[in-house]
């Protein structure tokens, strides 16, 4: 992506950010409706696309984003045998994680396992008293339960003592995994992964799929086995499309880059879930309160939040069981099950966060964040690390202490710049934690809690250059600059045409302005609510999510009556009222005089 000039000349914001345009500068002074296709095919540029392929990303389909299948390591000897499986009836379990992603992929292999003729098992590990990836104990007992075949989803690909255990006893274990690998692979059947680091080109660009979507390449790889055996004789095929919401929810909900075949995998899942065709995915958007299809940010912060509170602080089973049953009512008990649970987590979070943010006070001068309580619920701690993170503008790490065994667990999250999961990596090298690991964006460790003051000094020193760097040359990118008559429905819907957003796909954002502020005030939990007015007569209202005590919100709501502003952000549709509005959701605001 090529990064243009300053946008208006703003230098530095309120926030102290630079403006910058993430492609072209598409600075308009009104209604762009007229100009709907070249600002699609402008954003579509800025996000990397090429000019010959625009085509095929305004409407991304799996039939232009759809690899090979046996392009993947393991993907042909692990489609055959669980084809074998299918045909001969075998017992079968699906090991799965407890979070979305693991949720999803279980429930996809599942539901096309039934349609085959199969009732596979499934087995989710509880978060708190089993932790993350298959152990050697759960996979012993489900092969003494039957099973002489588990499929591992979403987890498995460092699980190098619990797989040998399982092969030691005889049981076949496939993994289906995205995490990253050791170069020493785990003693399994087939490993599934595109991040194996012995793949090939074309497979390892796929290694920003989440695991639901390596699943769906194995199930397209199964049915194509099963075919060429002459299976569907006598029995219809699987409709491979209808899995597709489980795709895209456990896509977004995973953080997933949505950029080529994601986009597909999304794309056409939302179109899935519209159909409602799923009776446990109705019942969740249902209990998610949505009165319309739902749209890709639905599926991160509405759907995907509830399935995530079962593995959080409640039963890790519940959300295999929701996307898997053909029960309406049951579904019903189920997704209202896990909305309760939701709003328990929500209450964990908020008494979390209050006593970390207690913490905080006191480490303004911190390049990175280190806070810790005994009581805190480690279901949680990644969430508060990233609110956080988006609090400070600094990594952040959230320790849970246990006061019985002397450890804590803790979960980070971290800044464009900065790589968090490296420096995790190398206090475990240094002897500073039990365990840790990670990415650059996020990790996670296990440390004694004696020591945890002595591993926020060590982090201190080794991050705080890369922090004070990032934070520096910290820039918003924006797409697009209008006046505010030009913020209007049409627009939004023009600019969601360039969608799916997300992870590595980022939603359009505006500059609005110049304007003037007719009110400015606190709503909710922390969030700053404004109603700006242009000289070109039109009004707006802007909302910035809990930003109230930001440099930026205490600005607006104090300093800034009767000057000129410029307001950036991403616009949106309001549509509480009798007609719907466009609204813009604020990220920071500069001075326009």
């Amino acid at each position: 992506m090529t990064i243009a000039a300053a946008v208006l000349g703003i230098e530095s914001s309120i926030s102290g950010k630079s403006w910058q345009w993430l492609g072209g500068n598409m600075e308009l002074g009104g209604n762009p409706a007229d100009l709907a296709q070249d600002i699609v095919s402008q954003l579509l540029l800025a996000r990397g696309v090429g000019q010959q392929d625009l085509l095929r990303h305004m409407d991304p389909s799996l039939r232009d984003f759809l690899p090979d299948p046996s392009t993947f390591q393991d993907m042909d000897r692990a489609a055959e045998r669980i084809a074998e499986a299918v045909i001969a009836r075998e017992p079968m379990t699906i090991y799965g994680d407890y979070d979305v992603d693991g949720a999803t992929s279980a429930a996809l292999l599942v539901r096309l396992l039934r349609m085959l003729g199969h009732d596979a098992q499934h087995y989710i590990p509880d978060r708190l008293l089993e932790g993350y990836g298959p152990s050697g104990k759960a996979l012993l007992e489900i092969g003494e339960a039957g099973s002489s075949l588990i499929v591992t989803v979403d987890c498995g690909a460092m699980a190098h003592e619990a797989l040998g255990a399982a092969h030691d006893a005889g049981i076949d274990v496939i993994v289906v995994d995205h995490h990253k690998c050791a170069p020493e692979l785990p003693r399994s059947f087939a490993l599934v992964n595109p991040n194996r680091l012995d793949e090939n080109d074309l497979a390892a660009s796929h290694g920003h799929l989440a695991a639901v979507g390596v699943a769906f390449l194995l199930a397209v790889a199964i049915v194509r086995t099963l075919r060429g055996r002459g299976y569907f004789g006598n029995r219809k095929e699987p409709d491979l499309f209808a899995l597709l919401d489980l795709v895209a929810l456990g896509t977004v909900a995973d953080v997933a880059a949505i950029r080529g075949l994601n986009r597909a995998f999304v794309a056409q899942g939302l179109k899935v879930m519209a159909h409602r065709r799923n009776t446990g995915m109705a019942a969740l958007i249902d209990a998610s309160r949505l009165n319309r299809s739902p749209k890709c940010s639905d599926l991160g912060f509405a759907l995907g939040p509830r399935i995530n509170a079962g593995g959080r602080v409640g039963e890790a089973t519940l959300g295999v069981r929701l996307l898997t049953t053909e029960d309406p009512d049951e579904a019903r008990g189920i997704a209202e099950q896990l909305s309760r649970l939701n709003e328990e987590r929500r209450a964990i979070e908020a008494a979390v966060q209050e006593a970390a943010e207690a913490q905080l006070a006191g480490q303004h001068n911190r390049a990175v964040q280190v806070l810790h309580g005994h009581g805190w619920h480690p279901g949680v701690i990644g969430i508060v690390a990233g609110r956080i993170k988006e609090k400070t503008g600094k990594p952040a790490i959230v320790i849970a202490a246990d006061e019985e065994n002397g450890q804590g667990k803790g979960s980070g999250r971290s800044i464009s710049g900065v790589d968090l999961g490296a420096a995790i990596i190398s206090a475990r090298e240094a002897g500073l934690l039990v365990a840790g690991g990670g990415h650059a964006m996020a990790a996670g460790l296990t440390i004694d809690s004696d020591r945890i003051d002595e591993f926020a000094d060590w982090l201190e020193n080794r991050l705080a250059g890369p922090v004070s760097k990032a934070v520096a040359s910290q820039k918003l990118m924006l797409d697009l600059a209008i006046a505010p008559r030009g913020l209007t429905p049409d627009l939004v819907e023009t600019l969601e045409r360039a969608g799916p957003f997300g992870v590595g796909w980022p939603g359009p954002r505006i500059a609005v302005g110049p304007v003037r502020l007719v009110k400015a005030d606190i709503v909710g939990s922390d969030h700053l609510r404004v109603i700006a007015s242009g000289d070109d007569g039109a009004s707006f209202k802007a909302i910035a999510f809990r930003a109230a005590a930001s440099e930026m919100g205490q600005t607006l709501l104090h300093g800034a009556r009767g000057r000129k502003l410029w307001l950036a952000g991403r616009a949106k549709i309001d549509d509480w009222g009798s007609r719907p509005a466009a609204e813009l959701h604020l990220e920071d605001a500069a001075w326009a005089d």
